[in-house]
C-alpha cells in the first residue's frame, strides 16, 4: 500500500475517532454543565445514539447503489459539521437534543463507508487494517487528554469549540481521499442480503454485540461524572480513558495474527467474558486507582479485540455487493439499538450517582449473557 494513501486513511480515522475521544468522556459533562439531571442526560444520549439505527442503513443503501463511498463520507462529514455548529446557539432540552440527533444522523454516514473503502484499498489485509485503525485510537487518546485539560481550564462549553475544530479537520481530510476501484462480478454464489442476515451464526453474533453495547451504557454515559463523584481530579477522566485506549492500540498490532490463530468465535467469547469482569470491578472497586487502571487495561479486549474480530467476521459473512449494507446493519443494530438501550437504562439506574454500582452490575450481566450466545457462533478463520 502506497504511503500517501496510508497517511490519508490514517488521518481520517484519527479525526473520526478523535470526535469519539471528545464525546465519550465529555458529552455528559457538557450536558451536566447545562444543568440536566442524570435521567435527562440518559434520555438525550439515548436519542443521540438511536439515530445510528436508521442513519447507517440509509446511507449504505445509497452507497451500494452508487458505488461511491467517498461521496457519502464527504457529504456526511460536511453536514455533521454544520449540525454540530447549532450547539453554539441552542440551549434548551429539545433544541440540544435535536442538534445532537441531527449531527449523529449525518456522522453515522462516515464510518461504515470508511471501513469498506479502507478494506477495498488494502485488499482486506487484516494486518494493514489494524495499523491504519490504530490511528483512530491515537486520535481518541489525544482528544480525550487535550479536551479534559481545556475543559478544566475554561468550562464545559469548550466542548463545542473543540468538537467543531475536529469536525472541520475530518471534513478537510475527506476531501483528500480518492475513491478506490472495486469491480463486482456477479456469480452463481450470489445470495440475497436477507438470507445472510437470518443465518443463525449472524443472529447470535448480532445479539451478542448488541448486548455488549448495552453494557457500555454506564461507561459511555456517566464515567466522567462517576470519577468526579469519587473525588478524582477532572484531568483523570482523560488519563484513565487514554490508558484503556493505549491497551487497545497494543491489541491492534496483533489482532490480525490472533484472528488467524483462533478465529472469530473464541476471540468474541473471550472479549465478552473479560468485559463482564471489567464492569464488575469498575462498579465495586473504582475508588482504588490501581484496580481502576486494571479495569481500563481490559478495554484492550472489550473494544480492541472485539472490534477487530467483528470487522473480520462481517467481511467474511457478506458478499462484495453487500459490504456497505452489511457494515451499516451491524453498526445500526449493535451500536444504535444497543447503545440507545444502554444509555436509557443507565440513565434510569444511575439516579444521580446513587445507583452507580447497580448500573455496572447490570452491564456485567449483559456481557455474561452475550458470551454464552457467542459460544454458538460458527465462523470462518
Amino acid at each position: 500500500m502506497n504511503s500517501p494513501l496510508f497517511t490519508k486513511l490514517s488521518f481520517s480515522y484519527f479525526a473520526y475517532f478523535g470526535i469519539l475521544g471528545l464525546i465519550v468522556p465529555y458529552l455528559s459533562v457538557f450536558l451536566d454543565g447545562r444543568h440536566y439531571t442524570s435521567m435527562e442526560i440518559g434520555e438525550i444520549l439515548a436519542i443521540f445514539t438511536a439515530t445510528k439505527i436508521v442513519g447507517p442503513t440509509l446511507w449504505a443503501m445509497l452507497a451500494d447503489k452508487s458505488g461511491k463511498q467517498l461521496s457519502i463520507i464527504q457529504l456526511g462529514s460536511g453536514l455533521a459539521l454544520l449540525s454540530f455548529t447549532l450547539l453554539f446557539w441552542m440551549t434548551g432540552y429539545w433544541s440540544v437534543t435535536f442538534a445532537l440527533a441531527l449531527f449523529s444522523l449525518f456522522w453515522t454516514a462516515i464510518l461504515p463507508q470508511l471501513e469498506v473503502m479502507t478494506m477495498i484499498s488494502i485488499r482486506r489485509s487484516a494486518k494493514i487494517y489494524a495499523r491504519i485503525r490504530l490511528w483512530g485510537s491515537v486520535g481518541f487518546i489525544v482528544l480525550a487528554i487535550i479536551a479534559g485539560k481545556v475543559i478544566e481550564q475554561f468550562n464545559s462549553e469548550a466542548f463545542t469549540y473543540i468538537g467543531w475544530l475536529i469536525l472541520l479537520a475530518l471534513f478537510i481530510s475527506s476531501l483528500q481521499l480518492k475513491q478506490p476501484r472495486a469491480v463486482y462480478k456477479k456469480s452463481s454464489e450470489d445470495s440475497s442480503l436477507l438470507s445472510r442476515l437470518v443465518l443463525p451464526s449472524f443472529l447470535l453474533f448480532f445479539i451478542s454485540g448488541l448486548l455488549l453495547q448495552v453494557s457500555f451504557g454506564p461507561y459511555y454515559s456517566f464515567f466522567a461524572l462517576f470519577l468526579r463523584d469519587l473525588a478524582y481530579p477532572s484531568y483523570a477522566v482523560g488519563l484513565f480513558i487514554s490508558f484503556g485506549v493505549v491497551a487497545e492500540i497494543a491489541v491492534f498490532f496483533v489482532a490480525g495474527r490472533l484472528y488467524q490463530l483462533f478465529g472469530a468465535r473464541l476471540l468474541l467469547v473471550f472479549s465478552l467474558l473479560v468485559t463482564a469482569i471489567r464492569w464488575y470491578i469498575t462498579g465495586h472497586f473504582a475508588d482504588n486507582v490501581y484496580i481502576l487502571l486494571l479495569a481500563q487495561l481490559l478495554h484492550a479486549a472489550s473494544f480492541g479485540l472485539y472490534h477487530s474480530a467483528s470487522i473480520q467476521f462481517v467481511q467474511q459473512h457478506f458478499q462484495s455487493n453487500q459490504q456497505n449494507r452489511g457494515q451499516a446493519i451491524y453498526i445500526a443494530g449493535v451500536y444504535g439499538i444497543g447503545g440507545a438501550i444502554g444509555a436509557y437504562v443507565s440513565g434510569y439506574l444511575w439516579k444521580d450517582g446513587f445507583g452507580a454500582v447497580q448500573s455496572f452490575e447490570f452491564a456485567a450481566i449483559m456481557c455474561l449473557i452475550a458470551s454464552g450466545l457467542a459460544c454458538f457462533i460458527v465462523a470462518k478463520k
